[in-house]
C-alpha cells in the first residue's frame, strides 16, 4: 500500500483529537461595500468591472438569488439580474478589514492558516485563553468580528480541516455547524462528492462516470482503484471518504505561485490577437493575488503551439510587481518575441511566483531575463 495509513502511528496512547475551526466571511467584498455604502444594503451588488469584458469578483447574497456568482462574466451577471449594481473593488479596504479579523484570531491561537482575505483555518486544540470548547471559541470569534467590523462570519468546527471547511458552508450565512469525531465518518457518507473540498467540477464529473456520486460510493472504492484513476490524489480521496484528514493547520502558509491559462477555440497567429487573449488571463491572476493579499516577483509566460510543443519565458524583478498594469506590461514583453509564430498558438498562460505578503517592504528594481 503506497499511502501511509494515518492511524498507523497510533500506539497504546491514542492522540487527542484536534480541534479545528474554519472561519469564512459571508460575501466578504460585497458585504464590506454594503456596510460602507448604506444605499447598497438590501440590493443585489457585484464587486467587479461592469465593462463588457469585466468579471464578477464577489456577489452579495441578494445577487446570488438571481444566480450571480464570482468569476462570472459581467455581461452574464447583468443578464441574470438587470438590477445588479456594480461596485469597483477596494482591495486596500478588504485587506485592512482582513487584518482586523486576523488580530481577533491571534487572541485565541498562533496556529492560523489564512486561505484568502476572507477565510482561515485555526487550530484551537491548545488555546491562549484556556477555553477548552472549540464551539465556544468559534461563537466568541463570530461575535467579536461582528462587533469590530459590522460583518458576519460563518464557522465550521471539527476534528480535521476537511470537515471544518465543509461545516462552515453548512449554515451560511451567519451560521455555525459542528461535526464531532463520532459524527464525521457517517456525515461524509451522506455528502455528494461535489461538496468535497478538493473535488472540482472535472473531478466530480469523472467520479460520476465511475459511479461515484456520494461519500458512501467513494468509501466503497479500494485505494488501488482510486490511485489508478486519480493518481496521487487517490489516497486523499480514500481517507476523506472515511472522515480522516491528517493535514496540519500551517501557520503563515503562503502559496508558491498563482497562475491561469486558456486554451483557445481557434489557434492564434498574430501578436495583436495574442495580446487581446492574454488580457483576461492577466485579470484572473491579478484578482487571485488581490484576494489572497500577495504579490510576486517572477512573471512566467507559457505558450503551447498547435503541435502541443510548449515553451516558457520568465522574468524576475527585485521588488514584487506593484500593479495589474505592471504585471500585464511584463507579460506582454515576454510575449512579443514569440511572434511572428511559424505555427498557431493554441494556449497561453501566465503566472506570478516568488510570492510574498502584499505588505512586504519594497526593494530596488533589477531586471533579470531568463528563458
Amino acid at each position: 500500500m503506497n499511502a501511509r495509513d494515518p492511524r498507523a502511528a497510533e500506539t497504546a496512547e491514542a492522540p487527542r483529537p484536534r480541534k479545528i475551526i474554519h472561519i469564512d466571511m459571508d460575501a466578504f467584498y460585497a458585504s464590506v461595500e454594503q456596510r460602507d455604502h448604506p444605499e447598497l444594503r438590501g440590493k443585489p451588488v457585484a464587486v467587479g468591472g461592469a465593462r463588457e469584458r469585466g468579471v464578477v469578483a464577489a456577489a452579495s447574497y441578494e445577487a446570488r438569488k438571481y444566480g450571480v456568482r464570482s468569476a462570472m462574466p459581467s455581461v452574464t451577471a447583468r443578464r441574470k439580474c438587470p438590477e445588479l449594481v456594480f461596485v469597483r473593488p477596494r482591495f486596500d479596504v478588504y485587506r485592512a478589514v482582513s487584518m482586523q479579523i486576523r488580530d481577533i484570531f491571534a487572541d485565541y491561537t498562533p496556529i492560523i492558516e489564512p486561505l484568502a482575505l476572507d477565510e482561515a483555518y485555526l487550530d484551537v486544540t491548545d488555546t491562549l485563553k484556556g477555553v477548552s470548547s472549540a464551539t465556544q471559541i468559534a461563537e466568541e470569534i463570530r461575535a467579536r468580528i461582528r462587533e469590530a467590523t459590522g460583518l458576519t462570519a460563518s464557522a465550521g468546527v471539527s476534528y480535521n480541516k476537511f470537515l471544518a471547511k465543509i461545516a462552515s458552508d453548512y449554515r451560511k450565512p451567519d451560521g455555525l455547524f459542528v461535526i464531532t469525531p463520532r459524527q464525521g465518518p457517517g456525515f461524509v457518507e451522506t455528502l455528494e462528492v461535489g461538496r468535497f473540498h478538493g473535488v472540482g467540477p472535472a473531478t466530480r464529473a469523472k467520479m460520476n462516470r465511475l459511479g461515484i456520486e456520494t461519500g458512501l460510493d467513494l468509501k466503497a472504492q479500494s485505494l488501488a482503484f482510486l490511485q489508478q484513476h486519480f493518481g496521487k490524489a487517490g489516497a486523499y480521496y480514500y481517507w476523506i471518504a472515511r472522515g480522516v484528514d491528517e493535514r496540519p493547520v500551517r501557520a503563515n502558509r503562503l502559496r508558491k505561485s498563482i497562475g491561469a491559462e486558456n486554451t483557445f477555440i481557434q489557434d492564434v497567429f498574430t501578436l495583436p490577437a495574442a495580446r487581446e487573449a492574454l488580457a483576461p488571463i492577466v485579470d484572473k491572476v491579478w484578482r487571485a493575488c488581490e484576494k489572497n493579499g500577495v504579490r510576486g516577483r517572477t512573471v512566467t509566460l507559457k505558450v503551447k503551439y498547435a503541435d502541443f510543443h510548449q515553451i516558457t519565458r520568465a522574468r524576475t524583478i527585485e521588488a514584487p510587481v506593484a500593479s495589474r498594469e505592471d504585471f500585464e506590461r511584463i507579460a506582454l514583453e515576454l510575449l512579443a518575441p514569440v511572434f511572428p509564430a511559424a505555427e498557431g498558438v493554441r494556449l497561453l498562460g501566465v503566472s506570478l511566483s516568488s510570492l510574498e505578503s502584499a505588505g512586504a517592504a519594497p526593494r530596488q528594481l533589477r531586471f533579470d531575463l531568463s528563458s
